[in-house]
């Protein structure tokens, strides 16, 4: 990443023990410096005037102002890029997903051990250079941007039992995900969703676009079969493949290592599709930093899948769609607003595709 500077982190928490974790957890990244620490949101206000901060890690339950009103707050007055790092509970990770909603960029999981605190280190420096990347893009609505086309209907004839969408994303990809999934009819081929997401986090993240969709939105769990009219999100901290069983498809997950740092990891996803899946796959790749997907789309390109990136000037960060698109896999670089409608012309047109003969199929080698 080319920096002019180091990146500027402030680190507000409640807890003094906290903010020591978070502080040292970044220490070894030389294109960060942490100008500052705040206790609660009136005394982060002095210190974001003060010191001018680049990015901010932002804790949920603070005393005298929670953080979704500070973040609220900052959006309106002084937008500047906002991680939040919150604790695994089941009501913290509803409001950390209020908060994406609000601009946030990222959401973490807050540090309560010594083994916590490796694994934040392993992934607050790269959200902190992400953050930093987008901005203040995340305080955009994704609405704002041109209206989109006009919906295309779904399929009256059905559906090819192989048929299946897939799609990836990772800063910004929850706030984008709701965009493109709230547009889609019910009725489609399965979906499967691999975002970059704490564990734990994923559910909460998954129960919110259940609520909202016009179809099931829930957490993968392994063996879960995947069926028209429901879409599986995987979890927090597990690989998510698809596995085809001569009648439809399964969810399959594991924790193998990382790919691009991450688990779980687009390549993992968009690669299993690409190996039982075919010319009947959809994909998408949006908004993200790093390169996870592009090599997955590369295999489901060369196998006669449809393929999209969201554009340059709907992200947050222009990271995985770049990627993608430099490899030359990306059939369409579209705007956030016409993915869903791209996906639906897409998935008609494939009801219909012939699959490639067996020994027109490249072979396509594993990422875990």
């Amino acid at each position: 990443m080319n920096l002019s500077r180091k990146i500027r982190l402030l680190v507000v928490d409640d807890s003094a023990v906290v903010r020591r974790m978070i502080c040292d957890a970044v220490a070894n990244d030389s294109e960060i410096e942490v100008v500052g620490t705040a206790p609660d949101p009136y005394i982060a206000r002095e210190k974001i005037l003060e010191l001018n901060p680049d990015v901010l890690t932002l804790d949920i339950e603070m005393p005298k102002m929670d953080g979704l009103t500070f973040l609220k707050i900052l959006r309106e007055h002084r937008p500047i890029p906002v991680i939040i790092i919150s604790s695994l509970t089941q009501a913290g990770s509803r409001i950390a997903m209020e908060a994406l909603e609000a601009g946030a960029v990222e959401v973490l999981a807050k540090p309560t051990s010594a083994y916590s605190v490796g694994n934040l280190s392993e992934q607050l420096a790269m959200r902190v250079k992400a953050a930093a990347m987008s901005g203040t893009r995340s305080f955009r609505s994704v609405g704002a941007f041109a209206a989109s086309p006009a919906p295309v209907a779904v399929r009256t004839g059905g559906y090819h039992p192989r048929q299946l969408i897939v799609l990836g994303s990772s800063t910004g990809g929850t706030e984008a995900l709701k965009q493109v999934l709230t547009q889609l009819p019910a009725g489609l081929p399965p979906i499967a969703i691999a975002q970059h997401i704490p564990a734990y986090f994923s559910r909460a993240f998954a129960e919110r676009m259940n609520d909202i969709c016009q179809f099931e939105v829930r957490e993968a769990a392994d063996g879960d079969e995947l069926h028209p009219g429901l879409a599986l999100v995987a979890p927090g901290d597990f690989h998510l493949s698809v596995v085809w069983t001569g009648q439809g498809y399964r969810a399959a997950l594991n924790q193998k290592s990382p790919v691009h740092h991450c688990r779980p990891a687009v390549d993992v996803l968009f690669r299993s599709a690409a190996q039982c899946g075919g010319a009947r796959v959809v994909a998408g790749i949006l908004t993200g930093m790093g390169s996870d997907g592009a090599l997955g789309m590369q295999a489901l390109k060369a196998i006669g899948a449809r393929t999209m990136a969201q554009n340059e000037a709907t992200c947050v960060v222009y990271g995985m769609p770049r990627a993608a698109v430099e490899l030359g896999v990306v059939d369409q670089v579209l705007p956030l607003s016409q993915i869903a409608p791209a996906i639906l012309e897409a998935t008609n047109l494939m009801a219909g595709a012939r699959e490639p003969s067996p020994a027109m199929k490249p072979a396509i080698a594993s990422t875990t």
